[in-house]
């Protein structure tokens, strides 16, 4: 049968591939469409494993909130370039993502990546997919989800790459909102001091220790400074420790409060952190994915 170049575009406008790859596809199937969509299809799949193991620590954060306002999901969608992630592709997969997560009440990304999108198919099918149009690892990597325990949930994000939900109770509607700008700017580790991880606060002190000590001053002098720097490390650390973003002369915990309002708990992503990442040369890298395409 002949390939004609509109039944190539037909096979493009489906599956977003490029002319070449449309055409060999429908000269393997002679010129079946459903038969050489098909076969892109597995051969899309087969190519996102090959990239399963690359490195991908760029991507977007995405929140998408209930109607309601009683349930909030957070997702990180990971892509080895910005170039990726600043793609309509891209940015429509990590959208539905949030979306599918919502609606699906997954609680992680194990049960998030069964659950189907609104076009019928399953997130992880829909990823691989996505691996074999763009050329690039791409990674649903993690998912908080907040149940409304207070009054409202407060959302943030800023830009693609950090996202927060926070539970408040008590407040005017506004200060939701202003919390979570604060904590995408600040990067409080917790609430309050008591929630503070034990080994965390025992690793701090001894370091303090051991530079309290290499000053040469008295014990009882060495003890007062470690409780004096451990405040200050703990107000650094603790959301009602440090200064409120919008009036640095404001503690978080003045705010709340003069506010009569609590933070019952929050949530804080940033894209990539955490995952280290390959160093590589740009003519290195283009190379890399020639070799594996």
């Amino acid at each position: 049968m002949a390939i004609t170049a509109d039944l190539v575009k037909q096979l493009r406008d489906r599956s977003g591939a490029g002319m070449m790859e449309c055409k060999k596809a429908l000269v393997e199937t002679d010129g079946d469409l459903d038969a050489a969509m098909e076969l892109m299809r597995k051969q899309g799949l087969a190519k996102a494993d090959k990239k399963a193991g690359r490195v991908a620590a760029e991507g977007e954060i995405v929140i998408a909130t209930a109607d309601d306002g009683g349930a909030a999901v957070m997702v990180e969608i990971n892509s080895e370039t910005d170039f990726v992630a600043g793609g309509n592709d891209f940015r429509d997969f990590a959208r539905r993502v949030a979306e599918a997560a919502l609606a699906g009440a997954a609680g992680d990304v194990g049960r998030l990546n069964d659950l189907q999108l609104e076009d019928g198919r399953k997130v992880e099918d829909a990823r691989r997919e996505l691996v074999a149009k763009v050329g690039e690892n791409i990674n649903v990597r993690r998912l908080c989800r907040m149940t409304r325990q207070g009054d409202r949930l407060g959302s943030y994000t800023h830009g693609q790459r950090i996202g927060v939900l926070v539970d408040v109770r008590g407040g005017e509607h506004p200060l939701a909102r202003d919390l979570a700008m604060h904590i995408a700017a600040s990067r409080p580790v917790c609430v309050a001091e008591k929630d503070v991880p034990a080994d965390t606060l025992e690793k701090e002190r001894e370091i303090l220790r051991a530079q309290a000590v290499d000053s040469g001053k008295p014990p009882e002098i060495v003890e007062k400074m470690i409780q004096g720097r451990l405040r200050k490390y703990l107000g650094e650390i603790t959301l009602l420790g440090q200064p409120f973003v919008k009036d640095p002369d404001l503690s978080v915990q003045k705010l709340l409060e003069q506010q009569g309002a609590e933070v019952l708990a929050f949530e804080r992503f940033e894209v990539g952190e955490g995952i280290e990442k390959k160093e590589e040369n740009f003519a290195a890298e283009v190379m890399a994915q020639v070799r594996d395409n």
